[in-house]
């Protein structure tokens, strides 16, 4: 009795290790040269002035490195990686990494008429690059939409996934959240969404579980859990 399926990517899709060693290190890097020719592009200026406002003593360069190493999800960081990342993807010098179960899992789900969004930290810019450059190919077509904290809030706020649910115009109760992070589940049930915790052997959260809700190790299980 599922219409919407809204999923995470990492430690969800895909592999947390792969972001936090390939693409955070990427960025990372990159920031001085990318912001020297972009800081005052008007879609990026704002981003520019809120690093600044959280950190007015200290170099924008510095302060987003600290961010990265901090794995903060501060939306102005999420925004200026996303748009390095996007053309990085664009050039070739990044793939990114899915469970081959997630895809088989995403593509089967939206044959059986059932829409797929996303909901990750990372900027709806890289969540575009992300799944448009899959091992497997472009799979943006199958994705009907996407989420992340500046269109519609933090991941473990329940609000978020209220905001969500309007625009989605599918009914909570007809909704699954896939995570592996036990925070967000809560916060989506709070909203009155369907939970499944997905547990990936030697991802981060693994250890912690998802206690008070249905687990899975990888997409093939979900089908079993909605019945």
């Amino acid at each position: 009795m599922v219409d919407a399926v809204v999923v995470d990517i990492e430690g969800t899709t895909s592999s947390t290790a792969y972001v936090t060693e390939v693409l955070y290190p990427y960025a990372r890097e990159r920031f001085a040269r990318w912001l020297a020719v972009h800081a005052e592009d008007p879609d990026v200026r704002p981003h520019v002035a809120a690093v600044r406002a959280a950190a007015p003593d200290a170099d924008v360069v510095a302060t987003l490195q600290r961010w990265v190493d901090e794995d903060r999800k501060a939306t102005a960081l999420k925004a200026i990686e996303g748009w390095i990342w996007d053309e990085g993807f664009a050039a070739g010098e990044l793939t990114s990494h899915f469970y081959p179960d997630a895809i088989a899992g995403l593509r089967r789900w939206h044959a059986a008429g059932m829409t797929l969004w996303v909901f990750s930290s990372g900027s709806v810019t890289a969540q575009r690059a992300w799944f448009g450059h899959s091992p497997s190919g472009d799979l943006t077509s199958i994705v009907s939409g996407w989420f992340d904290t500046a269109n519609a809030g933090a991941k473990a706020d329940t609000e978020s996934y209220r905001h969500i649910t309007a625009a989605i115009a599918v009914a909570a109760d007809r909704t699954v959240f896939l995570s592996d992070v036990v925070a967000e589940l809560d916060a989506a049930r709070a909203a009155g969404w369907a939970t499944i915790g997905v547990r990936r052997h030697g991802d981060r959260w693994y250890d912690v579980g998802v206690p008070g809700h249905p687990e899975v190790e990888s997409f093939d299980e979900v089908d079993a859990v909605l019945g």
